[in-house]
């Protein structure tokens, strides 16, 4: 059997609330970087790319289809892809039906 520390309740009750402390900076370190990433400058876009679609060839404002926002995750692929936590859950495939019940695609309010 494995060795494992053993203590009183107050022991435990200490730790823990020690623990969720941490947790709870994490959660707001989190918080501060989805703000930052929100915050990062826009690029224009001043190429004029084409893609491939099941509808035919489309340019980046046809995919838009009449939205002012398009939703895009920059996914990088290679060795230490699938040992980045943030890229896992985005990395397969998901149909525009997800992503727009996962997110609001649109104008903002």
């Amino acid at each position: 059997m494995t060795e494992h520390k053993v203590g009183t309740r107050e022991e435990w009750l200490a730790a823990r609330r020690d623990l969720q402390e941490r947790e709870t900076e994490l959660a707001e370190l989190g918080k501060e970087l989805a703000q930052q990433r929100r915050e990062l400058p826009w690029v224009p876009v001043d190429k004029e790319y084409t893609f491939d679609t099941d509808e035919g060839t489309k340019t980046l404002a046809e995919l838009f289809d009449g939205r002012s926002q398009l939703l895009a995750y920059h996914i990088m692929f290679g060795p230490m892809s699938s040992k980045h936590p943030a890229a896992a859950p985005r990395a397969k495939e998901q149909p525009l039906a997800d992503l727009e019940a996962a997110v609001r695609i649109g104008s903002p309010k």
